[in-house]
């Protein structure tokens, strides 16, 4: 849409101009919250995809980009009833040492100066959006490893099987391979939560910016820990070789690199996905004005 038929639903250049304004005033309020976070994710690599929410965050607007001309700059309360929210569970966590409602309310402040100048309607329509932004909270290291030891200890089974099946002569102690002597655990060779939160945000992404059926966006989140397991066990046959008949350096670079390339195979495959069910004659789109 262009900003003439904006401008007939009361849309004006300085309302953009102005929520970045806003929006960087609350991020300034909160930087030290910010910079805690973006340390984490610059230190642990289990919470390295915090670096992509605001690049799935900008694509989820620019796809609902036309549900504009279904909002008016109206209701910009909500925007400051959000900052104080935001703001009370900020000290709160920070007081009691809640790192992760301290992180949250630091989100919540710069979305509520944002909407304090864009108004409720902008927030109903963006919707998941806005609901993307709480990936950009570091998960507690409790959650992670509820979430991890499971996830590894399938990656690792499936590993051994399919090595196997190559050929590969392989042994497995509990998360621990064994190839050619060398002695690899899953954590050092393809730990499954540094990908599974980026394989979600990508699931997220497709299921929700795309016109699907609600009971299909379900299927694809629900289906994201089995896609997290498929796309470490691609990652992790060729690198568990790499560290038992090469050197580990070239391993590891394999492992880094291995890690982002996973994300379009990911997409890829859920693409897939939504070609089978149209085969199989699921109804999976719906007709959706927001996309139009």
């Amino acid at each position: 849409m262009n900003i003439r038929r904006l401008s007939a639903y009361g849309w004006t250049p300085w309302h953009a101009m102005g929520a970045l304004l806003m929006g960087a005033l609350g991020f300034w309020a909160t930087r030290t919250a910010w910079a805690d976070i973006f340390f984490i994710a610059s230190k642990d690599e289990e919470a390295s995809h915090i670096y992509l929410v605001p690049f799935v965050a900008a694509w989820m607007v620019w796809a609902r980009r036309s549900r504009l001309r279904f909002c008016t700059p109206t209701g910009t309360i909500v925007g400051p009833i959000i900052v104080v929210l935001g703001w009370i569970a900020s000290v709160v966590g920070y007081n009691h040492a809640m790192q992760s409602l301290w992180h949250a309310g630091a989100v919540a402040v710069v979305v509520g100066c944002i909407l304090s100048v864009l108004g409720k309607n902008v927030l109903f329509r963006f919707f998941p959006a806005f609901a993307v932004l709480i990936f950009l909270v570091p998960v507690p290291s409790s959650i992670r490893q509820a979430i991890a030891v499971p996830l590894q200890t399938a990656t690792a089974v499936a590993t051994q099987a399919l090595l196997e099946t190559f050929g590969v002569p392989i042994e497995r102690s509990g998360n621990m391979l064994t190839i050619n002597g060398h002695n690899v655990t899953v954590a050092e060779a393809c730990n499954g939560m540094r990908m599974v939160f980026a394989l979600i945000l990508v699931s997220y992404a497709f299921a929700y910016s795309m016109p699907l059926r609600d009971s299909v966006r379900v299927l694809v989140l629900a289906a994201s820990p089995l896609a997290a397991i498929v796309c470490n066990v691609i990652r992790l046959i060729p690198t568990v070789w790499l560290f038992g008949y090469r050197s580990h350096g070239v391993a590891t670079s394999f492992h880094d690199v291995s890690g982002w390339v996973m994300l379009p195979i990911a997409f890829f495959m859920l693409l897939g996905i939504m070609r089978l069910l149209r085969w199989a004659l699921v109804p999976v789109s719906r007709y959706n004005l927001a996309f139009q």
